[in-house]
């Protein structure tokens, strides 16, 4: 008796062979982040050094992975060392756990709409911003192990940061989906068939975008390293490779977080149905599509990196609280009242 497609698709063996592949794939792609962000930087600043380790700075990738290999692993001496050793563990875990969630696209095959994701489930926006914040967990095991002053202060100002913006953040996806009428994430993007939210909700977007920024930890909100006044924050008594899986989870929450603005408000992989009606291009067009718009918010917000100076802490705490949150609970409410009219 032969398969239907939906029994091949959604077979728990393929799924978890798709998992492993979308980890080699994010892991690919923080790497081709990094590279593409010291490029850009280097272009912007005029710097040049970035550009001349192989053709167009490649090999700058494999100078650096030999570096963090061969670089001594140090513990401090007065360090908890359960707490240190197990902390980037912890960093990282919380990535594969978003990305359990996280549709890389999708294919369309005779209308029918197949994610490109290890899972589908019901309240997958709220499991994702639930795993989200299980960094903030990570940062803390390593501020307070390494039993450094500037680690602690890194890791307070990383805590004032997030609780600041994971509200307005968690008001934006409330909102986004009583648009949608879903807590998944996929029927969150497939609602913006052919309107996408950030027409519906403009503040929305603005205020989610900020704040998952700040989520991410880019310029002008990363205060929890802030190497002028900190030396490197929270992560200033790492070395070698654990310092690599640190450095590597803030490129890869960059990749997740761009994914997550495109999926809520920028239409995620939706196209008009007569491009999609061929096989061929239903398999091809969507992902593409989507990974196109991924790479243009990535490009937007380094080139925000390098165009905007650091907020101060006190800045950072007013802009959540005075601006964002009642922006938030503004268009909340603009969102109820469109509901209520029937739009």
């Amino acid at each position: 008796m032969m398969m239907h497609l939906d029994d091949i698709i959604y077979n728990p063996l393929l799924r978890g062979i798709l998992g492993l592949c979308l980890m080699g794939a994010i892991f690919l792609g923080a790497m081709a982040a990094v590279w593409f962000e010291r490029k850009l930087s280097a272009d912007i600043q005029q710097r040049y050094g970035p550009m001349r380790t192989g053709p167009h700075g490649l090999l700058q990738l494999v100078a650096d992975a030999i570096k963090l290999f061969t670089k001594e692993d140090i513990i401090p001496k007065n360090a908890d060392r359960l707490l240190f050793v197990s902390a980037p563990i912890i960093l990282m875990g919380s990535v594969f756990l978003m990305l359990v969630a996280i549709p890389f696209g999708a294919i369309i095959i005779n209308g029918e709409t197949y994610p490109i994701a290890a899972t589908d489930m019901d309240i997958s926006i709220l499991y994702i911003e639930a795993m989200s914040a299980i960094s903030i967990i990570g940062i803390f095991m390593v501020a307070y192990s390494a039993n450094n002053k500037y680690s602690v202060l890194g890791a307070f100002r990383n805590f004032a940061r997030m609780i600041g913006y994971e509200v307005p953040l968690g008001i934006c996806i409330v909102s986004v989906a009583v648009m949608a009428g879903s807590l998944n994430i996929v029927e969150i993007a497939q609602a913006q068939n052919p309107l996408w939210f950030i027409i519906m909700q403009p503040i929305g977007f603005i205020v989610f975008f900020v704040a998952i920024m700040a989520d991410m930890g880019r310029l002008p909100f990363d205060q929890n390293e802030s190497e002028e006044e900190l030396i490197a924050g929270w992560i200033t008594e790492y070395t070698g490779m654990r310092f690599g899986l640190g450095f590597f989870a803030e490129y890869i929450h960059l990749i997740l977080g761009s994914m997550l603005i495109v999926l809520l408000f920028l239409g995620g992989w939706n196209l008009p149905a007569a491009l999609t009606a061929n096989t061929i291009l239903g398999i091809i067009l969507p992902t593409a599509f989507f990974m196109g718009k991924v790479v243009l918010v990535i490009l937007t917000i380094i080139m925000i990196r390098w165009a905007v100076p650091r907020y101060r802490i006190d800045q950072v705490v007013d802009l959540s609280w005075k601006k964002l949150l009642p922006l938030s609970l503004l268009n909340l409410g603009w969102v109820v009242v469109l509901g209520l009219l029937g739009v």
